[in-house]
């Protein structure tokens, strides 16, 4: 007897509550502070990492999940996925964004210009 597949926005839904919790892991972020960068409640971060809650399609945490998720990723392809030297970009302060990344991403304009930042430092290196 065949097993059906997952119902796949359900499977979209955890593979991405999971490529967050990544993400923010990788990047040294808090609970606190992945949570106010994709807007939701520090109790929904702790369910997430647990497995007990998969982000919304429909929802703002959604959108801003991807974003995050997509700064990882380039980063990680300028950093040569060396999570140590991404902490430590996060971290430090950044002329160009006029202050350190890991705060600017707490805003939904901050986090759009840091991916956009390293979207184009990712297409020249």
């Amino acid at each position: 007897m065949a097993i059906p597949a997952p119902d796949q926005t359900e499977q979209d839904r955890r593979i991405l509550t999971e490529a967050t919790v990544n993400a923010a892991t990788q990047l040294g972020l808090t609970n606190s502070r992945l949570a106010e960068v994709i807007g939701v409640s520090d109790s929904t971060v702790s369910r997430m990492k647990r497995g007990r809650y998969h982000l919304d399609p429909g929802a703002k945490e959604w959108e801003l999940s991807l974003l995050l998720v997509r700064l990882f990723r380039s980063l990680g392809a300028i950093c040569a996925g060396d999570g140590a030297v991404m902490r430590q970009w996060m971290a430090s302060h950044n002329r160009d964004l006029r202050g350190v990344p890991e705060e600017a991403i707490r805003r939904v304009d901050g986090l759009v210009e840091v991916v956009d930042y390293l979207d184009a430092h990712r297409a020249v290196a």
